[in-house]
């Protein structure tokens, strides 16, 4: 038994403890040398007083240490951590057990309280929740990198702002999810995503740079880090993962590689700019020398009209690249017969096939080909591959268009008996301004290097792709174009859209009506006005926008065809204003701009224009604004 003169001085001389006792009411009754060193009171300032000095006013109010005893004398024990407070005001952390003494005839007799201050470790603890916490918001804050925790099998644990910028995933969507649902098809057949976990398991990471999906389907360029994380005994944890958006960087080395080309490209625009440039100046000069009715006056204006449609062609072109390069090149989708596709790329590529005296075959089936998409998009996309066929097919030659169902997409294929093309050069013709060898004939346009890199695009914008194969040099080509077919393929609805389609049959003559012309350019002007008026129309002219409304109240006009870029009073403006006039009946408003951007013709239907035309504006496209009334709609 331990003699208990030796028991009260252990008690006493503690230091690293408070320990003292409680009458039962809580006055102080012992005090030791921990109990001074921890609360900061000598033994004649604190014995006698309630235990409830060391607590903080809160607690006090709240009956907390009241609340205690209660607990110690019910339960014989009572631990708690929590803040005190020392004789000199400052706060501790403390870890406090009470029990509850008793007599041998058990009775309450008061309490032992033993305290131990646990500041230091509760401020290192605080530090760790503090710096886990900048670290958890450090991670979530970060945009410009998806950074996100896998669990052993692949399974996502964490998410931050950056992964779901990336990716397009909520946290909700993507937690104890997959990790392979971020990779592409091809990936996913080779097993990819499981070689970068085993990888990682056995070196501690695994790198790569690749195509990545994100939740609507868009591909991205990626830089990948996965890292294993393992525990103190060596045991596999999880896996860190960090992901790159590198695509504007991919996008930037595309770009080097294609300013390899600006050279070549350049000389070739300004060759395929002179070639219908010079015969439109012949054509001009030659018709200022002949008298009216001479025959070679509707020759040399065919030529003219011939010319001006491929620069016409040339500006598109021009204006697709741009669009392009800021990813802003915008389709319809709606449902598509690739067969008319088909019929509309023949039609337009006729001429330069019939100069080549090339025999074409179509193979079309009669049932329609429905995908989702633009028909005229579409059909761009296969007259470039046409005109293709007849610039590298020397004369004489035949080219094949045949469309087919397969499976799930409908496809087109475009075989020539041409030049063929190099192995080497089977990707790279799909760059923009690269071109191959010297085709054999260079009318018609598309000589910029830029028809396949377009073609290729129309096709990706649609769901599909387009390939290109060939046997080798002076063995022909072939094309495939494969379009996601329309899910409902042979769904009613589908095939009643398909029928009620705008087709590209020129409108009607239309009857005389009275048309304003506004445009700064006098030239642009005075041609408009000759050209309505030999469909016969009456019309009036203004070349500024005060002009414009002037004579609109005074011309009363059922069409006003305004352009947009003009100086002062812009297009916009004339049209809000032109809306304020009183006129016997509805004035139609029409655009009719070189501004053909989709934010362009969203200004003009908020501005209370009926129609956007671009220019140059063909003369069908003119006789069925012409022809319709007011509808209020934008094309």
């Amino acid at each position: 038994m331990v003699d208990p003169l030796i028991y009260k001085a252990l008690v006493d001389q503690a230091k690293d403890y408070a320990l003292f006792v409680l009458h039962p009411d809580g006055r102080i009754r012992t005090w030791n040398l921990g109990a001074e060193r921890i609360k900061g009171y000598a033994a004649d300032e604190i014995i006698g007083r309630h235990f409830s000095i060391f607590y903080t006013a809160e607690a006090v109010n709240s009956g907390w240490p009241a609340q205690e005893l209660k607990l110690a004398t019910a339960e014989g024990r009572f631990e708690d951590e929590g803040w005190r407070v020392r004789k000199d005001g400052s706060r501790f952390w403390a870890n406090v057990v009470i029990t509850a003494l008793h007599d041998d005839a058990g009775k309450l007799i008061g309490f032992s309280k033993i305290t131990r201050d646990l500041t230091e470790r509760r401020m290192h603890e605080e530090a760790l929740r503090q710096s886990e916490e900048r670290f958890r918001l450090l991670i979530e804050g970060v945009t410009d990198y998806a950074v996100f925790m896998l669990d052993p099998e692949g399974i996502v644990t964490s998410w931050n702002v950056g992964a779901e910028r990336i990716k397009g995933y909520g946290r909700e969507e993507i937690i104890g999810k997959h990790f392979s649902m971020f990779y592409i098809t091809e990936d996913l057949d080779s097993g990819k995503p499981s070689e970068q976990l085993a990888t990682s398991r056995r070196t501690g990471r695994a790198e790569d740079e690749g195509w990545r999906v994100r939740k609507n389907g868009e591909r991205f360029w990626a830089r990948v880090i996965l890292t294993a994380l393992h525990d103190a005994e060596g045991r596999l944890r999880g896996f860190a993962k960090v992901t790159q958006d590198l695509s504007q960087r991919r996008h930037l080395q595309q770009l080097e590689l294609a300013t390899k080309n600006v050279n070549e490209f350049m000389a070739v625009l300004a060759h395929e700019l002179r070639n219908p440039i010079a015969p439109i100046r012949s054509a001009v000069q030659v018709m200022g020398k002949l008298t009216p009715g001479d025959p070679t006056y509707e020759k040399m204006r065919q030529v003219i009209d011939r010319q001006s449609a491929q620069l016409a062609r040339i500006a598109d072109d021009m204006i697709d690249i741009s669009r392009i390069s800021r990813g802003m090149l915008d389709i319809e989708r709606v449902p598509v017969d690739m067969n008319e596709a088909v019929r509309r790329a023949i039609e337009t590529a006729g001429p330069l096939i019939e100069a080549g005296r090339h025999t074409l075959e179509a193979d079309l089936p009669a049932a329609p080909l429905l995908v989702q998409g633009d028909v005229h998009r579409l059909t761009q996309l296969l007259t470039n591959l046409l005109n293709n066929a007849a610039r590298y097919t020397p004369p004489g030659g035949r080219i094949t268009v045949a469309a087919a169902l397969e499976k799930s997409s409908v496809t087109v294929k475009v075989r020539d008996t041409g030049r063929g093309i190099e192995p080497q050069m089977l990707e790279r013709i799909f760059g923009m301004f690269v071109q191959g060898r010297a085709p054999e004939r260079r009318g018609g346009g598309g000589g910029l290097g830029i028809g396949l890199a377009l073609a290729r695009r129309l096709a990706e914008l649609h769901g599909g792709i387009l390939e290109a194969r060939s046997d080798g040099e002076n063995k022909g080509s072939e094309f495939t174009v494969r379009i996601p077919a329309l899910a409902a393929h042979k769904s009613p609805d589908a095939l009643a859209a398909i029928a009620a389609a705008p087709t590209s049959n020129p409108a009607p003559p239309t009857a005389s009506r009275r048309i304003l012309v506004v445009d700064d350019n006098v030239d642009a002007a005075t041609s408009l006005i000759l050209l309505l008026q030999s469909l016969g129309h009456q019309t009036s002219v203004a070349y500024d926008g005060s002009g414009a409304l002037r004579l609109a109240a005074e011309f009363h006009p059922d069409i006003v065809l305004l352009d947009i870029g003009m100086p002062g009073m812009d297009g916009y403006e004339v049209a809000r204003r032109l809306r304020q006039i009183e006129q016997p009946q509805p004035m139609r408003i029409v655009a009719v701009t070189g501004w053909g951007k989709q934010e362009d013709r969203m200004r003009s239907r908020a501005a209370g224009f009926d129609l956007h035309l671009v220019k140059p504006v063909d003369i069908t496209d003119l006789a069925q604004a012409l022809s319709q009334r007011n509808s209020a709609t934008v094309h």
